[in-house]
């Protein structure tokens, strides 16, 4: 693959092997897909369920309202001697044999109803107690408040994830695109009082002629949003909202992230807006390869790999430090089933695309509504050792005159590292160089005909032409 196109076999490439490398998903927009679409309430057109209690229960559940199903004591629940006061918890009077069964089976129901009214809410679960076990007066209630200060802080400490959530919710809003053919959400971060917003270009690219973008912001307002700029190699596209008065999220820096560091994705999940989850930096740089099947797009970036929860929805939304700055901007998931997108969902493994990257490219779409990207010129594949283990990109077509040619890089030649950076694959050498920018001298480590050297290039550009 050239480091500005889709992969693809090229001259110099040892063969695939069974299988072609795993990709990751880029996050659905919700109800986007036709192979599962979510309904606003929560249902799945097409499907229907069948239902053994009240409305909008699953079969088993029972209600928290009571009143449904029949109390103990209630005529029919109980038959024999009644239990002695102290039942369940003190001594019975004697019974005959064949009622034992019978009270066993109320034990198991009141059982299972104090414990779903606990699960419920707690204080009901405890009034079942105090009612029951009326031998002992002096058990402290299990309702009384906790001694010492028990409240929530007024402010959350800094370096939470309660006070960075709070930074940065007034900055992250849901949009939602609606054409002939249906509508989808996804999350958008605001970058200006004006109303330029950054997110996802998958979140925007059905907003073609006659299509609509709205979004809904933090407090509850709902504006009409046009498109400003999109960049589909990048997968970043930036919106104009209609409006004057918005809060723009402060911009940090992926670059000093770290390993095991806490962060948290901010986004609207399943159309759920203004939702927070927690984790932590899982990886950097790792080289993620995303598609949309649908658009017959790929997009491959150094990113960001987080344990926090990110679903489909939570495309274009922020992923900030516990400073709460934006550090970058959710874009895919690795699921644990096809590509088909009723496997899709959170397994722990999601990536954003760095800040340090989308804030170069969102200058240029604010700008000129387009994007430019580093270039060396080449075609790669994966370069594999004897054990089947890849370790390196090999080179392939070398373009004429463009930057890897201009260095004396030559078809054939195992890029092992950039910058003193290992590459394991033809995806990170072209991740490695998506990741700087036109005019960028980068040291290559190059193994040719069994000896390593090192080598520099000056990155050229692809003058916001990516396939040319």
């Amino acid at each position: 693959m050239t480091e500005n196109q889709p992969p693809q076999n090229q001259p110099g490439q040892n063969p695939p092997g069974p299988q072609g490398p795993e990709r990751t998903q880029q996050l659905p927009m919700y109800g986007q897909h036709q192979q599962q679409q979510f309904a606003p309430q929560g249902g799945q057109p097409g499907q229907q369920r069948q239902e053994s209690g009240p409305q909008g229960q699953r079969p088993g559940q029972y209600p928290t309202g009571g009143g449904a199903y029949p109390q103990f004591g209630a005529p029919g629940t109980h038959q024999g001697t009644s239990p002695g006061p102290n039942w369940p918890f003190g001594p019975q009077p004697g019974t005959a044999t064949a009622e034992k069964p019978k009270k066993r089976a109320g034990l198991a129901l009141v059982a299972l109803t104090a414990l779903l009214v606990g699960l419920a809410g707690g204080v009901g679960g405890a009034a079942v107690y105090s009612a029951t076990n009326d031998h002992s007066t002096n058990t402290p209630s299990v309702t009384a408040p906790l001694s010492g200060n028990q409240a929530a802080p007024a402010a959350a400490p800094d370096g939470s994830v309660q006070s960075a959530a709070a930074k940065v919710l007034p900055s992250v809003v849901k949009i939602a695109v609606a054409n002939s053919q249906g509508a989808a959400t996804g999350s958008g971060i605001v970058i200006s009082k004006d109303g330029l917003i950054v997110t996802n270009n998958h979140v925007v690219a059905g907003a073609g002629q006659g299509a609509t973008i709205t979004v809904m912001l933090n407090d509850g307002r709902t504006v009409n949003a046009t498109v400003k700029g999109t960049d589909p190699l990048t997968d970043l596209a930036v919106i104009h909202a209609d409006a004057t008065d918005l809060t723009p999220a402060t911009l940090g820096s992926s670059g000093k992230l770290a390993v095991g560091q806490g962060v948290v994705a901010i986004g609207s999940p399943f159309g759920l807006e203004a939702t927070v989850t927690s984790g932590i930096v899982s990886a950097l740089n790792r080289p993620v390869t995303s598609g949309d099947e649908q658009q017959d797009s790929t997009t491959v970036f150094p990113a960001i790999q987080t344990d926090a929860a990110i679903n489909p929805g939570n495309s274009g939304g922020a992923l900030i430090d516990l400073a709460g700055q934006v550090v970058g901007i959710n874009s895919a998931i690795k699921t644990a089933g096809g590509s088909g997108q009723s496997e899709g969902g959170n397994i722990g493994l999601g990536f954003a695309i760095p800040i340090d990257q989308a804030k170069p490219i969102v200058d240029e779409l604010v700008a000129k509504g387009k994007a430019t990207h580093a270039r060396l010129g080449v075609t790669v594949g994966d370069a594999q050792a004897s054990d089947g283990l890849t370790n390196g990109a090999r080179l392939g077509e070398v373009t004429s005159g463009g930057a890897a040619d201009k260095a004396g890089l030559q078809s054939g030649d195992v890029v092992t590292a950039v910058d003193g950076k290992a590459i394991a694959s033809g995806d990170a050498l072209v991740a490695t160089v998506r990741s700087h920018r036109p005019g960028d001298q980068v040291t290559l480590t190059v193994t040719r005909n069994g000896k390593p050297q090192s080598i520099k290039a000056t990155l050229g550009s692809d003058n916001g032409n990516p396939t040319g």
